[in-house]
């Protein structure tokens, strides 16, 4: 019978411990002891190294695959203006008149074209020169 006491007055004296003066009685959670860490604390360990190893190893991957990145993005780039500018010109063409009247402007301007530099010898040398001028600054000179 002593000992029942005993343990009561141990499990008492326990109680009142974890009573938070400062939330006016309250009995505070008792914390786990340092040793016996919560289950999931282990899978949210994980996720965080995995996460702060990101990073890294995105700057890695695209280190190692930049020329095969570029020419991906380069690739779609090109197909998303493809289509753009098909879904573009479509649009113009279904707009009445100013379908035909764009027609007239490429036609004279490959008249103008055609009489201004392709008629002659002079004129043509003229245009290759340019040509050659140009493609001088783009690419360089020797």
């Amino acid at each position: 019978m002593e000992s029942q006491y005993k343990d009561t007055e141990s499990k008492a004296a326990e109680t009142i411990d974890n009573v938070d003066n400062e939330m006016g009685g309250i009995i505070s959670a008792s914390q786990p002891a340092s040793g016996a860490e919560q289950p999931w604390q282990e899978w949210v360990d994980v996720a965080v190294d995995f996460l702060s190893q990101v990073p890294e190893q995105l700057g890695n991957f695209f280190g190692e695959y930049k020329q095969p990145l570029t020419t991906v993005g380069l690739i779609l780039t090109a197909a998303i203006t493809v289509y753009i500018t098909l879904s573009v010109l479509d649009a113009i063409g279904n707009i009445p008149l100013l379908a035909s009247i764009l027609e007239l402007v490429g036609l004279g301007y490959t008249a103008w074209f055609t009489t201004r530099y392709l008629l002659k010898a002079s004129t043509r040398e003229e245009l290759f020169a340019e040509f050659n001028g140009l493609k001088k600054q783009i690419l360089g000179g020797k």
